[in-house]
């Protein structure tokens, strides 16, 4: 799990360096990631920052980041083994191998995302931008499985964002 994360930081780490967010605070960095957390997973996840630091040891399979190093809102999460091997692959833009199903965590939302081109940085009027409020992403094996899923953000339950693409995953909002 080390090895996917330390690829997932490297990526992160030029837009950290650059940017105020990565020079929060210790506290405050564990503070925000564990707010993406029901509280049992925060209790035991570890933390680490964009560059890839140990911020908190943990004793699960979870490990919690604060807002990423672009964002000026809080959108921590928590992403278990899949999830970090795929927002790796996601990241670098490569396949995606998921051999088990994945939950991740944001219960802290999130500051908006295309739900069609996973690669979309600001809202367009053709690209369904989506600002979620907490919600927990499920990954899986076969994105066969999502087919019959919906697609609309707004049809109040689970939807399938970026149908189509190697990174389909669905999006279960809490709220």
């Amino acid at each position: 799990m080390y090895r996917i994360f330390r690829g997932l930081a490297a990526i992160a780490l030029a837009a950290a360096s650059a940017n105020p967010a990565s020079a929060q605070d210790k506290s405050t960095m564990i503070k925000e990631a564990l707010a993406a957390a029901p509280p049992a997973l925060a209790a035991v996840a570890a933390v680490h920052d964009w560059e890839g630091n140990v911020l908190r040891e943990g004793n699960s399979d979870y490990v919690c980041l604060p807002r990423t190093p672009d964002s000026e809102v809080v959108n921590s999460m928590c992403l278990d083994k899949a999830w970090l091997a795929w927002a790796n692959a996601w990241m670098k833009k490569e396949p995606v191998n998921i051999d088990t199903v994945g939950t991740a965590y944001m219960l802290a939302g999130d500051g908006g995302a295309s739900n069609i081109d996973p690669f979309a940085k600001e809202k367009t009027a053709n690209n369904q931008w989506v600002v979620e409020g907490p919600h927990m992403m499920i990954v899986v094996p076969d994105a066969a499985a999502l087919e019959k899923m919906p697609t609309d953000p707004n049809n109040g339950g689970p939807y399938v964002m970026w149908k189509g693409t190697p990174y389909a995953h669905i999006m279960a909002p809490l709220d």
